[in-house]
């Protein structure tokens, strides 16, 4: 009988190696693929759509296995997919069997022809034989599990195929990226492109556009064959050029992040003839500050007073500001009886593009009741950045009888004051036995 550590040994050296093999398998991509129908006319109307349902067998090598049987998918479109890069054999791009939530994926026919932007135009200035464009072209967008990856392919097809081959993509593992206000800020968006592409050495360039709310602006392009950075670009915008031609990472950096820094970004990135890009969406989230007056807020029982808190210097909008308080003692804190009463002001917009709204609070008699002698008052606002709390301290006269404090205070001043008393009538006594001694002695 085999020694058990052996066993052992060999089962977790089995186990490894299939933990390995499975790990540098790619995955098999369900996609839907998406064309314009034939023979439509738009006629300013959006053009009518056609949606097949497609796979890609993705490998690294130019061997792919053999496809699998998949009801519902045509056979023409089912692609054997090489990718040398890897990009499409990433581990957010793998389902898990049985889960309701898969990568998504569509593909569009691709049309190669020269960029017309001033920093690509370079790529396509010299005259080469159009051969090796002679095939069919895809593109193919994916976003991979928990949003943790956006990616955007070209692939060669060569015509009457389904051996399709990655020769260029782009992709970003910041699909969205929230930032708090003035911290620095890195949008990720990296590529790679196909060494056995006929024009792989002829350069390439990069493109960093930014949109929001409708308009958009360049915000940095670069020229890899020329080495030059447009002079338009953003002054508080980066590129790493030497990590660009190094490794592909054309990620942009953003010194400090502003109001006016959130919205979508596009990351483009252009070969002779072809391009790719990505979008990601940056979110500035900045909770808001809070300030309460009076503070500490004194009254007496059986009248009014009022409070206020301002929350300043928060976005987005959306804001909620309620109040809370808790008594003296209390280890908790409750929704203030009639809290829903406070006025709230309109939204006020400042120059840096941040927020600030007030509540203003009038606590009534029976408010002040509910306090009993005294305890805090709580300002609570609701934030897509967090939930913020400040107090104050409220001091109510004559809610009720006084304290033990309040009693052993109010002997001690007693003392004090019987004290005082008798030292200034023992003065007064000491000096009228003083003149009545004088007068005797001179009579």
């Amino acid at each position: 009988m085999a020694d058990p550590s052996t066993i052992y040994r060999l089962a977790v050296l089995c186990a490894l190696c299939a933990a390995s093999v499975w790990g540098a398998q790619c995955p098999v991509l369900e996609c839907w693929f998406v064309q314009e129908k034939a023979g439509a006319r738009g006629g300013g109307f959006p053009a009518a759509m056609t949606q097949e349902k497609s796979l890609m067998i993705v490998s690294r090598e130019s061997e792919q296995p053999a496809p699998p049987h998949s009801d519902g998918v045509q056979p023409n479109r089912v692609y054997q997919v090489t990718d040398a890069g890897g990009s499409l054999c990433r581990s957010s791009l793998r389902s898990v069997e049985g889960a309701v939530e898969k990568p998504q994926c569509e593909i569009n026919p691709f049309l190669p022809q020269p960029a017309l932007v001033q920093w690509a135009a370079p790529l396509t200035s010299v005259a080469l034989s159009p051969a090796h464009l002679q095939a069919d072209w895809l593109s193919a967008s994916l976003q991979g599990l928990d949003g943790r990856l956006v990616l955007s392919n070209v692939m060669r097809v060569p015509t009457g195929t389904n051996q399709a081959t990655v020769v260029l993509s782009v992709f970003s593992r910041t699909p969205v990226l929230r930032s708090r206000l003035d911290a620095p800020v890195l949008l990720d968006c990296g590529f790679w492109a196909w060494p056995g592409w006929p024009l792989a050495g002829s350069g390439f360039a990069v493109e960093w556009r930014y949109q929001h709310r409708g308009e958009g602006r360049l915000l940095l392009a670069y020229d890899g064959k020329g080495d030059r950075l447009d002079e338009s670009r953003e002054e508080r915008a980066g590129l790493d050029v030497e990590a660009v031609h190094r490794t592909g990472n054309a990620s942009l950096s953003l010194e400090r992040a502003e109001v006016r820094h959130a919205g979508t970004y596009i990351c483009t990135v252009y070969l002779p003839y072809i391009l790719a890009q990505v979008a990601m969406e940056l979110e500035i989230i900045e909770p808001p500050t809070l300030t309460l007056s009076p503070s500490p807020v004194w009254a007496v029982s059986g009248q009014s007073v009022s409070v206020q808190c301002e929350a300043s210097g928060f976005y987005p909008l959306a804001l909620e500001l309620d109040w809370e308080y808790q008594s003296v003692g209390g280890s908790s804190s409750l929704p203030l009886p009639g809290g829903d009463a406070a006025r709230l002001s309109g939204h006020r917009q400042g120059g840096a593009g941040t927020f600030s709204q007030s509540s203003r609070l009038e606590l009534g008699a029976a408010d002040l009741g509910a306090l009993g002698p005294g305890g805090q008052l709580l300002c609570v606002a609701r934030h897509q950045g967090g939930v913020q709390r400040a107090n104050v301290t409220v001091h109510i006269a004559g809610a009720s009888g006084p304290s033990i404090e309040d009693s052993m205070a109010m002997v001690a001043v007693a003392l004090v004051l019987y004290g005082l008393v008798k030292l200034v009538y023992w003065s007064l006594g000491a000096t009228d036995s003083t003149d009545t001694d004088g007068k005797d002695k001179s009579e």
